[in-house]
C-alpha cells in the first residue's frame, strides 16, 4: 500500500503528504470522539490553548509536582490509545502551506476509481482519516475523505491518490 499522496495543481509549492507519519502529528483527530462531539463552537484555537494551559496549571496548584510514576502510566495511556485508536487528520493545515493560486477555483479529489470535484471553499472543511482501531488504511486507503459536518461518516470518498487544485 501506498501512503503517498500529493497536493498539485494551481498552487505555489506542491506538496507530497504522508499518512503513514500522521500518527506522530499533534494535529490528529481522534474520530471516535470527534463527531459525537459537538462542533468547536465557534471556539479559537486560542481559547482552546488557553483552557489546556489552565487546565495543567490548575492540576499543579492542586496536586503539585507530577512524579514519574504518574507520567510513565500517562504515556503508557497514550500508546495504548495510539495503538487502538481511529483518527484523522485535518486537511487545512496542508492545503495553506501549499498556498493555492488567486484564480483556484476547486479542489479535486483524485481516487483509484473517480475525479470528485468541490469548491476550493470547501476544502478546509475536509478531516483524511488514516487509521481505523490502530490499523492503517490498506484495503481502500491510505486515507478517507470525511467532512467535518459528519454527513459522509458512513460512505467517506476512498483510495485517495492525489488532491489537485483547479
Amino acid at each position: 500500500m501506498n501512503t503517498i499522496m500529493s497536493i498539485k495543481g494551481k498552487v505555489k509549492f506542491p506538496i507530497t503528504l504522508d499518512s503513514g507519519v500522521w500518527i506522530f502529528d499533534d494535529r490528529r483527530i481522534d474520530l471516535n470522539t470527534y463527531f459525537d462531539t459537538e462542533a468547536d463552537n465557534g471556539l479559537l484555537q486560542d481559547e482552546e490553548y488557553t483552557k489546556s494551559v489552565s487546565k495543567f496549571w490548575d492540576k499543579e496548584i492542586r496536586e503539585g509536582a507530577v512524579f514519574p510514576p504518574t507520567i510513565k502510566s500517562e504515556k503508557k495511556y497514550e500508546k495504548e490509545k495510539v495503538l487502538t485508536g481511529t483518527f484523522g487528520m485535518p486537511f487545512e493545515p496542508f492545503l495553506k502551506n501549499a498556498e493555492p493560486d488567486a484564480d483556484a477555483q476547486s479542489l479535486v479529489i483524485e481516487t483509484a476509481d473517480e475525479e470528485i470535484t468541490l469548491p476550493l471553499e470547501q476544502a478546509g472543511e475536509i478531516i483524511l482519516a488514516f487509521s481505523m482501531e490502530g490499523k492503517p488504511l490498506r484495503e481502500d486507503g491510505p486515507v478517507h475523505v470525511l467532512f467535518k459536518d459528519g454527513s459522509n461518516r458512513a460512505e467517506p470518498i476512498r483510495k485517495v491518490t492525489s488532491f489537485r487544485i483547479d
